[in-house]
């Protein structure tokens, strides 16, 4: 199971785990490692194991509280359990570790015990995942003191619970697994050598240990009288499912209690309460159903399916173990799914892939013409740039890059790229492509580049061009990626968690400068204005835009799409949100996650495939290819599921101001481990290309030589239905490509819209698309003349203003955002907004009037907010309360005596205590002033939960 967990934090998805991490303490243990630290007296000693799950100590706890005495001098060593960066530090004393990265390393800190304090780890995501625990300055004796438990007993005599008969006298054996269970040495002869087992007595019970993993069978116990309300036990071996003891109810044969092991070997006590079962019957049924064997080729065996057991206890009370089994901290894993190839060959791997009847899939390209894909665009022509990703995962240094572009293309329609040519190589650290306006842009942190480009000759007229530098380079799996035109002519791109950028142009200091880590940017191609779009999440690679325009992103390790809405605020992995008054954020918009288990994404990787497949997520399609494919899935969002080796198919509903986002079924199972599709596009047939960062590693590591660097794959998807056509629309007319914003398939509708914006200004293409927008019944063609309209500056403000008016709340919508893209409106427009506040009956419109709020000086959102506030139909939207308090906030460091008259008559939940909150922030004599007057009208009103509720938090503010 540990090297299972290994491979959790997988290429481009998903770093730190939510996974419990431990800890472990061994008085007066002798350090591994001699330093001028290690030669100082100290009174008190740990000895901590260091891995995924958390700190252990010795004896099994996991995240133990260490204690002392006030000014015993105290040293915490910590080993690494697993080849990964891990150290240890406290909180309140701000002393920090060295960090170690390989197993078996060392590391410690010394200090004197003064206060008690937090131990964590300080590496991005640990302490959040469960790397922390409790140090404690303590009077008197350190070490609890056990109580004595009592074995039971039946007919007069003890039974032989605890095996020291050497037998299995009182007990019953079926299958192998027991067959010769009893070990008498520890280490264990069954077990690894490194294995400290810590049993009672001189045996103890094993289903096999890590030699004999693979037996299996069952162990049960004569019945005998519960004679004391508690019970303990010890057990360690497998969290599976398949690994346990269970106490059973004898008159009944129901399980009363159950536990599993945590994956350690040392023997832990397990508590059970037992008061409701006095003088009734029980029996002891210890079961190993597990044979460990793994169906995942490059996964090994688990050689944790077996079960440890010993020494079962009466207790009169409840007893206390310093190394209590805590049912908290185990992650029971579902078996492993069944995945049937591994590393294979590009044709092969094509011919087991698992498609919806009418479509099929086939290999367009692989090893060595094309060699770790690691993400794509498709140009006017149809054609693929692709980038090779070989400077992954360490930046080189400048100058030294070696990634490269290079141009695929299908000249018959055989779906085979049988053409290609090298655009450009020497890159460095190369994640995102988008062609274009004139050139090539590319994401190679800390870059935002663009490459001049002739693209008669497919050839750069320049060297590339450093557009914004600052972009992070601390985890080079999160860097800015996923490139997408958007609908209003901007470049949109996603970014990462653990990456944190301060993006400007080169040269700008940092009051010109956006900090960001995780959410969605863009940048302007010709005004070349930076923003981040939208806050949040983790490491999202993957982006696509719908019908309407609307945003989505895959997210990993925590629950996976979101509707990324301009100004939101979304869940994040870790780490907190730039602006202090949040609060609170947007939460996933789907309805499911595609893992099991009740303990995070983690628990459910390569375990999930009736959920779909795990939680590391990566590419991401909104299927607007026309016509061919059947009607279901237009609109429907793609998404490869890397743990998994599928493609996840999610379904979005129109609810309230946005989307509730179901499942279903996987569109395609690649029955491949290797497999590690990274994004998938529609081309001008309707018909999808991916490609596959095809390894038998799906982890990122900084470590270079994990990866394998000579695979790499593009898969094309078609339906019977798909027609091959070539096609270059850049040789199309104005009017020809006016007439594509009407075509079925979006393809046409992205490229003629980009063509038409690179073109500039033109009457005869205003007035045709203006006619499009006035007539066209169809909300989402009116959408596209109006993006085309405004990303060739073809709307006035009072064309937009009019559009306010239109029968179509998305058009109406999208007036609201494009009117507010310079952050300035005219007192009209502003009257116009307040007014749709007011009487606008669609909570679309009002979501796009929250987000227009939030661009807007905060003197100008009076209006629109006192409105938006008390819109009491809106109270249990999924977006709205949030959104509106993101916009009213700066409004209390305005006027706090009016933002505060605005929240009591809101109908929104959670504007009124947000801005007690945000006014007690000011931390004012007048805030208080104001603070303490609302507390007295709230003393006036009907007590109820409500009001005292909010008089609780006006005191601990005023007290704060």
């Amino acid at each position: 199971m540990n090297k299972f967990r290994l491979l959790i934090s997988c290429l481009f998805v998903g770093l730190a785990l939510p996974n419990p991490y431990s800890q472990a303490q061994a008085p007066k243990a002798k350090l591994a490692a001699a330093t001028a630290q290690d030669a100082e007296k100290v009174d008190r000693e740990y000895a901590l194991e260091a891995s995924m799950l958390g700190y252990f100590s010795k004896d099994g706890a996991r995240n133990p509280t260490l204690k002392a005495n006030k000014g015993d001098r105290v040293r915490i060593t910590i080993t690494d359990a697993e080849q990964m960066t891990h150290d240890i530090a406290l909180e309140k004393l701000g002393l920090k570790s060295k960090s170690i990265n390989d197993k078996g390393a060392s590391t410690s800190i010394t200090f004197t015990a003064d206060k008690s304090d937090t131990y964590y780890c300080t590496v991005p995501g640990h302490r959040a995942a469960g790397m922390v625990g409790n140090f404690e300055v303590v009077e008197g004796n350190v070490n609890d003191v056990a109580i004595a438990g009592q074995i039971p007993s039946k007919n007069g005599q003890p039974l032989n619970l605890n095996f020291e008969t050497g037998t299995l006298k009182d007990w019953t054996a079926t299958g192998d697994a027991f067959a010769n269970p009893l070990v008498d040495q520890d280490p264990s002869p069954v077990h690894e050598k490194d294995m400290t087992i810590g049993f009672a007595g001189k045996y103890f019970l094993s289903s096999g240990g890590t030699t004999n993993y693979k037996l299996t069978g069952t162990l049960t116990s004569v019945p005998f009288t519960v004679t004391q309300p508690f019970a303990a036990f010890r057990v360690s071996g497998g969290a599976l499912q398949d690994t346990r003891v269970e106490i059973v109810q004898a008159s009944t044969n129901k399980v009363i209690f159950h536990s599993t092991g945590q994956g350690r070997a040392t023997l832990q006590p397990v508590v059970v309460d037992l008061k409701p079962y006095l003088n009734q019957e029980i029996f002891i049924r210890i079961i190993d159903n597990e044979t460990g064997i793994s169906q995942i080729p490059y996964i090994a065996n688990d050689k944790w399916a077996h079960i440890n057991f010993d020494e079962f206890l009466f207790y009169p009370t409840r007893p206390t173990f310093p190394n209590e089994l805590q049912q908290k901290d185990i992650i029971i894993l579902p078996p492993l799914d069944p995945v049937l190839h591994a590393g294979l060959s590009g044709t092969e791997a094509a011919k087991v892939m698992t498609l919806p009847n009418g479509f099929k899939i086939s290999l367009a390209a692989a090893e060595p013409d094309i060699v770790k894909p690691i993400c794509f665009t498709i140009d006017w022509r149809g054609r693929l740039w692709v980038v090779e990703g070989h400077t992954y995962p360490v930046p080189a240094p400048e100058g030294q890059g070696r990634d490269r572009i290079l141009i695929f293309e299908d000249t018959n329609g055989d779906g085979t790229l049988d053409k290609k040519k090298v655009f450009a190589e020497g890159l460095n650290l190369v994640s995102g492509i988008e062609v274009g306006m004139g050139g090539v842009w590319l994401g190679a942190a800390p870059y935002l580049l663009f490459i001049p480009t002739d693209f008669k000759t497919d050839t750069p007229t320049g060297a590339p061009q450093k557009l914004l530098d600052g972009w992070g380079t601390q985890d080079t799996h999160e860097v800015l990626n996923s490139f997408r035109w958007g609908p209003d002519g901007w470049l949109y791109g996603t970014h990462g968690v653990f990456t944190h950028s301060n993006v400007g142009k080169p040269g700008a200091p940092d009051s010109e400068r956006t900090k960001l880590n995780a959410g969605v940017w863009r940048f302007h191609p010709t005004t070349q204005k930076f923003e981040l779009f939208a806050e949040g999440t983790s490491n999202p690679w993957g982006l696509d835009f719908n019908d309407y325009g609307h945003a989505f992103v895959t997210a990993c390790v925590i629950p996976h799409m979101y509707q990324m809405i301009q100004g939101g605020r979304y869940f994040r992995q870790a780490g907190k949100h730039f602006n202090p008054y949040t609060y609170d954020d947007i939460k996933t918009h789907a309805d499911h996650v595609h893992w099991l288990g009740e303990r995070g994404p983690h628990a459910g990787n390569f375990r999930s495939a009736s959920a779909g497949g795990g939680h590391a997520h990566s590419g991401a399609m909104i299927y607007l290819g026309g016509d061919s494919w059947p009607k279901e899935y237009r609109n429907d969002i793609f998404m490869n599921n890397i743990n998994g080796a599928r493609l996840n198919h999610d379904h979005p509903v129109r609810e309230g101001s946005g989307y509730l986002v179901t499942h279903q079924p996987d569109f395609l199972v690649m029955n491949d481990s290797w497999s590690q599709w990274l994004n998938m596009k529609y081309d001008p047939s309707g018909s999808v290309f991916a490609i596959d960062w095809y390894d038998k590693n799906q982890c990122h590591s900084p470590n270079p030589d994990v990866h394998n660097k000579t695979m790499g794959r593009i898969f094309k998807i078609t339906h019977e239905n798909d027609k091959w056509v070539q096609v270059d629309l850049a040789k199309a007319s104005d009017m020809g490509l006016v007439n594509y914003q009407l075509h079925p398939n979006e393809w046409y509708v992205r490229q003629a819209r980009l063509l038409l914006q690179e073109r500039g200004p033109n009457k005869k293409v205003h007035k045709a698309l203006k006619e499009i927008l006035a007539k066209n019944p169809d909300a989402t063609r009116k959408l596209r003349a109006l993006w085309a309209l405004h990303v060739t500056k073809g709307l006035t403000e009072k064309e937009l203003t009019d559009l306010l008016s239109n029968e179509s709340d998305y058009v109406r919508s999208w007036a609201i955002q494009l009117l507010a893209e310079g952050k300035s409106v005219s007192p009209e427009t502003l009257k116009r907004f307040a007014e749709l506040a007011k009487t606008d009956n669609s909570a679309l419109v009002r979501l796009y009037l929250s987000s227009a709020m939030l661009r807007l000086d905060p003197n100008q959102r009076w209006d629109v907010l006192d409105a938006l506030v008390q819109k009491s139909e809106d109270k249990e939207d999924h977006n709205l309360p949030l959104l509106v308090w993101y916009a009213a906030e700066p409004l209390s460091a305005v006027d706090a005596k009016r933002a505060l008259q605005m929240a009591e008559k809101a109908k929104l939940p959670k504007l009124l205590p947000y801005t007690v909150q945000r006014i007690g922030a000011l931390g004012t004599e007048d805030s208080k002033k104001l603070l303490k007057e609302l507390n007295d009208r709230v003393g006036k009103l009907e007590h109820s939960h409500e009001t005292h509720e909010l008089q609780s938090l006006i005191a601990k503010t005023l007290e704060e």
